[in-house]
């Protein structure tokens, strides 16, 4: 009855039945895994978000496919004002959500079966947006000494007849590594020289660590280049749902990409006027929220670097931007699942294995740097003493 592209693995994980029961059981939990923004202390300027929601605007039914032409006038400006580059608001698309951009982008690019080549370690969510747009991934490896970076041996092997597509994730979740200007140019060549697209997400841009700052890859000119992002990490407003998709490259080709896509979004009509409208206040709430949210995570981090400079249990991997910090345990415990259950059952920590993004083995843990600083600080501390406690013992898990 049922089609095969929704044929997922549908019983709950060993993971998530244990944090089910804990839940249930009213078990108070130490939880290091924290990312939802509205639900982590920060301040929103309530009255004018909610203002602008009000907007007569918001009662004309005006279908543009592309978005209204306002609204897209104002994400070029973000884009000008906030990473001095000029995007033209005609090669930009609104939509409801990255996801939603994604999609109309799979469905330019690929026929049934065919490839789009995906980073790993990345978020998970890539495999079944994939697989509802009948695409497959194909893994290429980022690797790691001292700081991330592009493993193109394992790119270049990956690239077959069928394959339509690199996908970048700048700077990468969770990872938070960016794509350097030296893997950008390269990425441009064997673009050129396989007939492929880049298609980037760059939701996590504008939060870097301490001045790491990279352009947008919407300033790519070398190659057919689509760029996500959206209010849910830029604005800190994920219920909001406005994403948009940046069309850049060489004229032929964005002129060509631009006539389809306009296409696919009439056929869907999707954001809402009311958002549209809203856009101008809801974006211009990236101001206040940005800073509180470097602010966080500044904070988090160097508390973080502190207490594993005393407690060398496991080793903070250099990122440079995003909301996430990834550590590599000193002792890797035969299995991931194993050791998040145990540390979530025994020590009632919360937190995400490697595993759940691909990491290339185990002993790998992702925390969020924007959980409220208390609750971090203490998450932390039952961290640590269950690393003392495992790690200490006589086998690994």
């Amino acid at each position: 009855m049922f089609s095969s592209r929704t044929n997922w693995p549908l019983t709950i994980n060993r993971f998530t039945q244990t944090l089910n029961e804990l839940r249930s059981a009213g078990v108070p939990l130490f939880d290091l895994t924290a990312s939802n923004p509205t639900q982590c202390g920060f301040h929103y300027d309530s009255a004018a978000i909610l203002s602008a929601l009000q907007n007569p605007a918001s009662l004309v039914y005006d279908p543009q496919p592309k978005g209204m032409l306002a609204a897209r006038c104002e994400v070029a400006r973000y884009y000008l004002e906030d990473h001095h580059t000029a995007i033209d608001p005609e090669s930009l698309l609104l939509t409801t959500s990255t996801s939603e951009a994604y999609s109309y982008v799979f469905r330019l690019l690929c026929n049934p079966s065919e490839e789009l080549l995906l980073p790993k370690p990345s978020y998970p969510l890539f495999e079944f947006l994939a697989a509802l747009q009948d695409v497959h991934l194909v893994p290429y490896s980022l690797e790691y000494a001292q700081g991330w970076f592009i493993d193109f041996r394992s790119l270049e092997r990956a690239i077959t007849p069928r394959t339509r597509a690199i996908l970048l994730v700048h700077p990468n979740n969770p990872t938070g590594s960016h794509v350097s200007p030296e893997e950008l140019a390269r990425l441009n060549v064997l673009c050129r020289k396989n007939n492929l697209a880049l298609i980037v997400d760059e939701v996590f841009l504008d939060f870097a660590f301490r001045g790491a700052v990279r352009k947008t890859l919407a300033a790519n000119s070398e190659t057919l280049t689509f760029t996500l992002s959206g209010l849910s990490k830029i604005s800190a407003l994920p219920q909001m749902k406005i994403a948009w998709l940046a069309v850049t490259g060489p004229a032929p080709f964005v002129r060509s990409a631009l006539d389809r896509l306009e296409i696919i979004a009439d056929t869907y009509l999707s954001l809402s006027a009311s958002a549209q409208a809203a856009l101008p206040t809801l974006l211009g709430q990236r101001n206040s929220l940005r800073k509180q949210l470097l602010d966080r995570i500044g904070e988090n981090l160097a508390y973080l670097e502190s207490v594993l400079r005393a407690n060398p249990l496991a080793e903070l991997l250099h990122a440079e931007a995003g909301w996430y910090a990834v550590l590599r345990l000193r002792r890797a415990p035969a299995s991931d699942e194993d050791f998040a259950i145990r540390l979530l059952r025994d020590h009632h920590v919360l937190l995400h294995p490697g595993h759940f993004y691909d990491f290339p083995s185990n002993g790998f843990l992702v925390l969020s740097l924007i959980t409220p600083t208390t609750d971090f600080r203490h998450g932390l501390a039952h961290l640590l003493t269950a690393l003392r406690s495992i790690q200490a013992g006589p086998t690994q898990i």
